[in-house]
């Protein structure tokens, strides 16, 4: 078949308790560059365990997912997502609302998604302009839960996404060392401290992520390609 693939995993590392939960993953690349996450998320501190499946297209712009959530062993909720120019739909059923159908108008085709597994936080990124000189940019995004840990819903939340580019990094981590682009997501506004991303290559693969609000730095732990 014609299509590539890799996959990993990516380690929770809390300031405090040490390994507070991981995050495996794989994705397939097609040829004309449409590419399919599957993404497993435990959170052993919090219960809290995620399964997603998430499609995005040459551009980086969402297609299509599958969230599903867990809490303390009991389901809080599941949705698939459908992205378009002119509307982003969702359709699931929570353990708060019940049966949920969205049909939320946009006026153009977002440029991200937020499913909430970590290695997501990167692919934000797919949507930043490097033919843009500006160090800061912003675009409109759609989340699945506005929650920090992703633990409600999962159902549509529209947003600004904003990230600042502060260079190039060479970063160590448990998977090897990396030539690694250097960003910063200040999420003014919101009372929470700024999240640091680095990834590396095409294919925006997650290095490491470090975010003072959750005492946690994730780091690539295995890449496999």
């Amino acid at each position: 078949m014609e299509h590539r693939s890799y996959r990993g995993r990516v380690d929770y590392i809390h300031d405090d308790i040490g390994e507070r939960g991981r995050e495996w993953f794989s994705v397939t690349v097609q040829p004309g560059g449409m590419r399919t996450l599957r993404s497993r998320c435990e959170m052993d501190d919090t219960r809290i365990l995620r399964d997603v499946t998430y499609t995005v297209d040459q551009q980086w712009r969402p297609i299509d997912s599958y969230v599903r959530i867990t809490v303390k062993e009991t389901f809080m909720g599941a949705a698939w997502f459908q992205f378009g120019s002119k509307v982003v739909e969702c359709e699931g059923y929570t353990a708060n609302e019940g049966r949920i159908s969205q049909r939320v108008p946009v006026d153009e085709w977002p440029r991200s998604f937020g499913p909430h597994p970590v290695v997501c936080d990167i692919w934000h990124l797919g949507a930043w302009d490097w033919s843009d000189s500006a160090t800061e940019q912003s675009w409109r995004s759609i989340m699945s839960s506005p929650l920090p840990n992703g633990a409600s819903g999962p159902m549509i939340g529209r947003g600004n996404f904003c990230a600042q580019f502060l260079g190039d990094d060479e970063v160590s981590v448990p998977a090897g060392t990396f030539q690694a682009k250097h960003f910063v997501f200040p999420l003014r506004g919101s009372g929470k401290p700024p999240e640091h991303v680095w990834y590396h290559g095409d294919d925006l693969l997650l290095v490491k992520i470090r975010w003072d609000l959750l005492k946690t730095t994730y780091v690539l732990a295995k890449y496999e390609f």
